[in-house]
């Protein structure tokens, strides 16, 4: 007996026909999105590429623009089946490609899922890769003489700017490293020298970070320098002082900003999902409802649609026998190109 088989007659055939080639063309649209994020996402991770410590995060955009490109073609050629499935000499000659497109629909639905699971777990490596990107491009903050690390100043301080944030975990980050480049620091100057030595490493450490960090919202001049000491300032104290400079590190901030695109791909995924699999579904009907018309001469008779010619249950038996047929001829002719025992 079929599973979840439906009776219909022309005005339903024809309406779900119709039906269908709208769903079709929605998921085409669907998918020209997921090809439009894919881009999207590349070029901000592209934008970010120096803060950031390898390219393995390029695999979600690049599988998404490939997605995407497949949907459209697929739902593209979906949607005139559905268009054709009215004139029965065109859909005649659609039919011989309907099982191994459905087919191809089923494996592009798998494709799908597996992207959704990288969406969310892609987002580990992304955090790993952002901490170990920012805390090297602290680190070469000042090169902005040496070759491939001209543009490090430029992006790390647009960076904080526009999320709002100092550092790789916090603006403390700053105090632990010399930002400051050698040639703009006069060592003839008794404070610096003796700062530079004081040094095991004989770095320019200072409590004080770049302007990027500073917040416009502070209700006095930023202060930058000597952050921690007091007595250096006026009515300060840096306790208290939440305005002056962004709190926030920029590694929490970007990647909550990574995050939320991830898992708003993941969701429009999730829903092309559904769609695909209402697409299936909608054409394996008409396709069966049009094959067990009692007189195809007579569009005016009744036929039956199903998803599975047979039950579930028998559905699944019949995959496991082929599957267990499969192997045992594929161990019958390992066995038969072994060679013959010597007599």
């Amino acid at each position: 007996m079929p599973f979840m088989s439906l009776k219909f007659n022309l005005q339903k055939r024809v309406k779900l026909a119709q039906g269908l080639w709208m769903l079709y063309w929605f998921t085409v649209i669907v998918g020209i999105v997921l090809f439009s994020l894919g881009i999207f996402f590349k070029i901000e991770l592209r934008k970010r590429s120096e803060i950031m410590d390898n390219s393995e995060s390029h695999l979600v955009p690049n599988l998404l623009i490939l997605v995407g490109m497949v949907s459209c073609s697929l739902n593209a050629f979906g949607g005139k089946v559905c268009h054709e499935s009215l004139d029965p000499q065109k859909f005649s000659k659609m039919k011989p490609m309907l099982k191994s497109y459905m087919l191809l629909c089923c494996g592009f639905n798998a494709l799908l899922l597996l992207l959704v699971l990288l969406c969310f777990f892609m987002q580990l490596a992304v955090y790993l890769t952002l901490a170990e990107g920012l805390k090297n491009a602290i680190r070469f903050y000042k090169d902005t003489d040496t070759p491939g690390r001209c543009f490090m100043k430029r992006t790390l301080d647009m960076t904080q700017i526009e999320f709002r944030c100092c550092g790789n975990n916090n603006f403390r980050d700053w105090f632990e490293v010399q930002w400051i480049s050698n040639r703009y620091l006069d060592m003839s100057n008794d404070v610096v020298k003796d700062r530079v030595l004081s040094n095991v490493e004989g770095k320019y450490l200072m409590d004080s970070v770049p302007f990027s960090c500073c917040n416009p919202g502070s209700p006095r001049p930023c202060i930058q320098h000597h952050l921690t000491n007091n007595s250096a300032h006026y009515d300060y104290d840096h306790r208290t002082e939440e305005l002056n400079i962004w709190s926030r590190g920029c590694r929490e901030a970007v990647f909550s900003y990574y995050s939320s695109i991830m898992n708003a791909i993941g969701a429009l995924i999730i829903f092309s999902i559904v769609l695909e699999g209402m697409d299936t579904a909608g054409l394996k009907y008409l396709s069966t409802a049009l094959e067990t018309m009692a007189d195809p001469e007579n569009p005016e008779c009744e036929s039956e649609g199903w998803l599975l010619e047979k039950g579930f249950k028998e559905t699944l038996a019949d995959m496991f026998s082929k599957m267990k047929i499969g192997g045992r001829a594929t161990q019958v002719e390992e066995g038969g190109d072994s060679p013959a025992p010597a007599t």
